[in-house]
């Protein structure tokens, strides 16, 4: 009998534990790492959005799925250096709001645009896209041509590869899914944010644990994600890693994975992109398929690059900061008013 009292009161203290432990990091979070931007409204919440430097065409950064501004820090620096600069957080993610409707690429789209006219950001603009958002700034210039100047496309998600999943493909977008709503769960309880504490402190063996416990593969996906942030500048860490010690960050990136086959579907009937500039940089592990595809689409702009990017994966930006400085500077260069 006292075993069993002891289990059940090891049953409702830990969990409540968690949760208050949750609640006061998440507290001291709020006053440490305040927004970096403006909370602008738009009709169904606020967005979050920096703004640096001067000049003409203004460049709007695109993050990937579940990125927020923070992945733009250092490219963001440099380029404000010649031109304005905006990099937002779509909703669920980084400083901006939940949302209540899907997270279809029409709506993010309509969210952008909105979001630009809210906070009076200045025309023509250069969009540029890592991955998923490569997706969405071609949506966007597709609905308002006469706003944009130019693309940069940073290995951009291929539309056709998401649209109608099935297989391989359904069974990792379905874990994603399943793995971001267990990771909601776990950082309501705190768990997330003592594995991140633990990881950020040099330790390794307790995260490994509790990831393999919680999600199995998920202690692969962990350690490549801490990976990719690690080659952002320092001063961001700990901001992401409060992010991230969120459940609205875990749900969020539900929210888009579940919508990604609609958005992909959308995107394929788009139609033609405007006769605007477009540069394309491809990682150096891209598929022949992918490379072909970026090259015909580079053919049909009368001013089209395409790169292939040899040492680097997915994440250009990251890996080689300067390729895509130069990129933009070149796009910027090229559209600028005279």
């Amino acid at each position: 009998m006292e075993v069993l009292l002891l289990v059940a009161l090891l049953v409702v203290l830990l969990p409540l534990s968690g949760f208050l432990y949750q609640a006061a990091g998440s507290a001291r979070d709020r006053r440490k790492f305040p927004p970096p931007g403006r909370l602008i409204d738009i009709a169904g919440g606020r967005l979050h959005l920096v703004e640096t430097g001067r000049g003409s065409p203004t460049v709007v950064f695109e993050s990937g799925i579940a990125a927020s501004c923070l992945n733009w820090t250092a490219i963001e620096a440099q380029v404000s250096r010649f031109t304005r600069v905006c990099a937002y957080d779509r909703a669920w993610l980084g400083w901006s709001d939940p949302a209540g409707t899907p997270r279809v690429a029409s709506r993010l789209v309509d969210e952008l645009h909105s979001l630009l006219a809210a906070a009076q950001v200045p025309l023509p603009y250069v969009l540029v896209g890592h991955s998923f958002g490569g997706l969405l700034v071609q949506a966007y210039a597709v609905a308002h041509p006469d706003r944009v100047a130019g693309l940069v496309l940073i290995d951009p998600l291929p539309a056709a590869d998401w649209r109608r999943v099935s297989g391989q493909r359904l069974r990792i977008l379905h874990w994603g899914i399943r793995l971001s709503r267990r990771g909601a769960l776990l950082a309501r309880l705190g768990v997330v944010r003592i594995s991140l504490a633990l990881l950020s402190g040099g330790g390794r063996r307790i995260p490994k644990l509790i990831a393999r416990l919680t999600s199995g593969r998920a202690e692969s996906t962990l350690s490549r994600l801490v990976g990719e942030v690690q080659k952002m500048p320092s001063e961001v860490w700990p901001m992401v890693r409060a992010h991230w010690c969120q459940p609205k960050s875990f749900l969020g990136m539900a929210e888009y994975f579940e919508s990604l086959p609609e958005s992909a579907e959308q995107a394929s009937v788009l139609g033609d992109l405007p006769e605007i500039p477009i540069s394309i940089l491809s990682a150096g592990n891209s598929t022949p398929a992918q490379l072909f595809e970026r090259d015909a689409m580079a053919r049909r702009s009368a001013h089209g690059k395409h790169v292939l990017v040899q040492d680097s994966r997915h994440w250009i930006h990251l890996d080689q900061p300067r390729v895509v400085i130069e990129a933009i500077r070149e796009m910027v260069e090229l559209v600028r008013p005279r």
